[in-house]
């Protein structure tokens, strides 16, 4: 009798690489953070590249994953948010509304990617987190023209070439990947 729980040696390294590559990818986020310029209350920061390289490189429950299990160890104490930091209050916080964004980000990304281009699957990711992000920190500060002023208009030519360097980064991995996978150097 067949064990259907053995899903053979490809099926094993497919679960091993799963499980790798999300505390991977949350990682590069949480490194990505240290890489900060501050911009008023919202620093500009490496976080949204690995946000779109999620959602370009995985499937979207991997994408989501990732970005949920940064926030995670962020909200216990571990210092991956930028500057070092971590705790609760930076999901509570005026520019928490980013941060929660990323999961949600990192999945359409990566659900948008399968049928459209990977630029414009991440321009949508993009909006996403502005949209979240915007409407947060305005209910905190109490003006969304001065939170649109201060959280988003900085940041979008810098997202935008976040958004190009991944794109660019994915599109060569994926030739890499494609080319082990099928015995090609």
């Amino acid at each position: 009798m067949e064990d259907k729980n053995n899903k053979g040696t490809k099926g094993n390294i497919r679960d091993l690489r799963r499980i790798a590559i999300i505390p991977l990818f949350a990682a590069l986020t949480a490194v990505g953070a240290q890489i900060a310029v501050p911009v008023g209350n919202v620093p500009i920061t490496l976080q949204m590249l690995f946000v779109f390289l999620s959602g370009f490189l995985l499937g979207p429950v991997e994408a989501m994953t990732s970005m949920l299990l940064y926030l995670t160890l962020g909200a216990v104490g571990l210092p991956v948010f930028a500057n070092f930091s971590g705790g609760i209050a930076h999901l509570v916080g005026p520019t928490s509304g980013y941060l929660w964004a990323f999961p949600i980000s990192a999945f359409l990304i990566a659900q948008l990617r399968r049928k459209f281009n990977t630029v414009l699957s991440g321009v949508v990711g993009l909006a996403v987190v502005y949209i979240i992000g915007w409407t947060v920190l305005g209910l905190h500060i109490g003006s969304y023209r001065k939170a649109f002023i201060v959280g988003v208009i900085p940041f979008v030519f810098i997202d935008f070439a976040k958004l190009f360097v991944a794109n660019l980064v994915a599109l060569k991995l994926d030739k890499v990947m494609r080319g082990k996978e099928y015995g090609q150097t």
